[in-house]
Order: C-alpha cells, then structure tokens, then sequence
C-alpha cells in the first residue's frame, strides 16, 4: 500500500496478512485439519501464524504437479510416522 505523503507502507507484523490467495489457503488447510486436528500447546507459534508461515511459502514455491505431489507424500509419510510415535507403535 502506498501513501502519497508517506511512501510505501511495510507490514509490521508478517503474520496480518491481506493477501485473499494466502488467506484462502489457510482456511481450506484449516478446514482440512479439522478431522485430524494439531496440537499446539506448548509451543511459541499460534496455530493462525503457523498456518499463514507455511502458506506463504507454498504460494511462493514454484508449481509444478510432480513436485506438488512428492511433497504431499513427504508430508503424509512424515504425518503417518509421527502419530505412530506418538501412539508408542514404533
């Protein structure tokens, strides 16, 4: 956003996003993990922040199908093995 007497304007805080692509992101993310939900307690990133962080950098990631379909089986794989932990199944 620019201001005609300021300038530009930076975003103070990376986590107030206006962008609607990364906004709609988070919500069908969200939507998904609804079944399957994560546990934030503990930590020092707030399920929004995270959210906002990793859609962020997917929009910025360069699309490619092949691509985008190794990173879901990574991240299924990475799911799958650490709710096995967590249930004590290794």
């Amino acid at each position: 956003m620019i201001d005609p007497i300021e300038g530009p304007k930076m975003q103070t805080n990376m986590f107030d996003v206006d962008n609607e692509e990364i906004l709609n992101l988070v919500m069908l993310a969200k939507a998904a993990s609804e079944l399957d939900p994560i546990d934030f307690s503990g930590l020092q990133i707030t399920e929004e922040q995270a959210y906002v962080l990793m859609a962020t950098h997917v929009l910025d990631m360069q699309r490619n199908h092949l691509t985008d379909s190794a990173i879901i089986v990574k991240l299924l794989v990475e799911n799958f093995i650490l709710n096995l932990k967590l249930l004590g199944k290794t």
